[in-house]
């Protein structure tokens, strides 16, 4: 069945019928008033469940990036290249420097936030948090810390005439600092589609010595940390959780369950630990109870109210019973950094920021 030239209709010989000649006009015209109803100014009508369909947006899926662990590990060299990074020292100003110009190569924006804080002899220092920012215009956000200081005295070295000497802390605290700039090259190079921000705390090790009989209260330290969970870098800042890193450079590191974290987040601490389990870091990241550790973590709940987790090497087996064994003493060195537990915690860490 055809139309032709003319516009009358042949079918099977009866083309020549008057009745069925009106008919077929009839049709024609009917079938041109309906095409022009469907297809008025030129758009074409499309069904509900077509509409339904263009609503979906499907996400394209993200590999994650590979963590450097070489990278990283310079990181932690250079940082130890300027001497312990004691506060109010020529060493902690370069440093403080060279980190602000490093994250500055990779992130959108990178603050230095400036505070005073009362150490534990009643001494007003100055410290800098130092804080850079991925898509800061997201609402989206997880935020990634560390502190960057060093402890200015080894109390807890086997050799008591060194307990006055400051440490390098190549574990105690650079060592989650490298981590955490080789993400930062990593964002700046494959975004995860959320905002991310990384904050470096201050002034996180000044404590009271061991020695002395001075009140070892808990607030004494993590003076970064409680400045910025109380004094944010942008006004009405939220994150919807928080990871802090701390002594993750060590061999043989194992991160059980740190007791704060259990408490204030433990949707996120099962959620970090199984993924390490699921790419490979079992061993490492072990289903364990290791204590209440007073760190950068505890203060941010507790002030700030956002839920942070600490990935933290514990040992009980340890010659000081909690941390590893060259924590707060002159051994903090770089001898101690072992590359393959770098790329274990980088690695752990950008595949769950990769999933969000």
């Amino acid at each position: 069945m055809f139309l032709s030239k003319t516009g009358i209709q042949k079918t099977d010989g009866f083309h020549k019928s008057p009745v069925r000649s009106i008919l077929l006009h009839a049709s024609i015209i009917m079938v041109l008033i309906l095409s022009n109803i469907s297809c008025g100014d030129g758009k074409s009508v499309k069904s509900t469940t077509s509409q339904k369909q263009s609503k979906i947006i499907v996400k394209p899926k993200l590999s994650t990036p590979v963590f450097n662990a070489d990278s990283a590990y310079y990181f932690v060299e250079k940082q130890l290249s300027f001497g312990p990074r004691v506060p109010e020292t020529e060493a902690h100003e370069a440093c403080a420097l060279w980190l602000e110009a490093t994250l500055g190569k990779f992130a959108d924006s990178v603050m230095v936030q400036e505070f005073k804080a009362r150490v534990y002899d009643n001494r007003i220092f100055s410290g800098k948090n130092i804080i850079a920012s991925f898509k800061p215009d997201f609402q989206n956000r997880i935020f990634l810390s560390s502190h960057w200081d060093s402890r200015p005295y080894a109390d807890h070295d086997p050799d008591v005439s060194k307990h006055d000497v400051p440490i390098d802390g190549a574990n105690d605290g650079a060592s989650g600092t490298g981590v955490l700039i080789e993400i930062a090259r990593q964002l700046s190079i494959q975004n995860p589609g959320i905002g991310i921000d990384i904050v470096l705390f201050d002034l996180e090790d000044y404590g009271p010595p061991q020695d002395s009989q001075t009140d070892q209260a808990s607030e004494t330290w993590g003076l970064g940390s409680q400045y910025w969970a109380r004094n944010f870098h942008v006004p009405g800042y939220s994150a919807r959780y928080g990871i802090l890193l701390d002594m993750v450079g060590a061999s043989d590191a194992i991160f059980p369950l740190e007791g704060f974290s259990m408490y204030y987040a433990p949707d996120i601490v099962k959620k970090v630990w199984n993924i390490a389990g699921e790419i490979g870091y079992g061993d490492y990241f072990v289903f364990d109870n290791g204590g209440y550790i007073t760190d950068d973590h505890y203060f941010v709940n507790l002030i700030a109210q956002i839920p942070t987790i600490n990935i933290i090497h514990l040992d009980p087996a340890s010659v000081n019973g909690t941390f590893y064994d060259h924590w707060h003493t002159v051994n903090d060195n770089l001898e101690q950094i072992e590359p393959a537990t770098l790329k274990v915690v980088g690695q752990t860490v950008l595949e769950v920021i990769f999933r969000e």
